[in-house]
């Protein structure tokens, strides 16, 4: 790497990454039936297709608000990144039926700390899509430089972010 490089590049351990959430298959967001999600009109993001019943905090960061219902949560990263969780399309209507929260608005949390734990078989049965978006609320302060698709556990790389 010349001199230009190290001045004008950052290597990619410089890049904030949001983490997987929860376990699943990550696809675009363009995959959501949902066009506040898929026209990407609350920012850019991922979606994530779950196989288990958990969501955790995909950065250090603040909780900036869980929503009462339990199907979403919006938090602040350290480095001020947006991020809301979606838990499945039309849930709201579940009125937190079928989630329990572990954090409430206004917590310190941590990579990989629980937040929300729900009852996928039980939402799927109701007839509710468990398509869970992961949306960078201030993409445009926060470029998306990769977004990983495919099988993802909990923890593992979802967004390469610019910063």
């Amino acid at each position: 790497m010349g001199i230009f490089d190290k001045l004008f590049h950052k290597s990619q351990s410089e890049h904030p990454v949001i983490t997987a959430p929860v376990a699943g298959t990550a696809v675009s967001l363009q995959e959501v039936n949902d066009p506040t999600f898929s026209q990407e009109i609350l920012g850019k993001g991922i979606a994530i297709r779950p196989t288990e019943g958990q969501i955790v905090a995909p950065c250090d960061g603040k909780v900036d608000m869980m929503f009462d219902t339990g199907h979403a949560v919006s938090l602040i990263s350290t480095n001020g990144m947006e991020i809301l969780i979606h838990v499945g399309l039309e849930t709201v209507q579940l009125k937190g039926k079928y989630y329990t929260t572990h954090a409430k608005t206004g917590d310190t949390v941590k990579q990989g700390q629980p937040l929300i734990s729900f009852d996928r078989e039980a939402i799927a049965a109701d007839g509710y899509d468990l398509i869970t978006p992961i949306v960078l609320c201030n993409s445009d302060r926060f470029p998306i430089l990769q977004a990983h698709l495919g099988a993802v556990s909990a923890g593992d790389p979802l967004l390469t972010i610019d910063a």
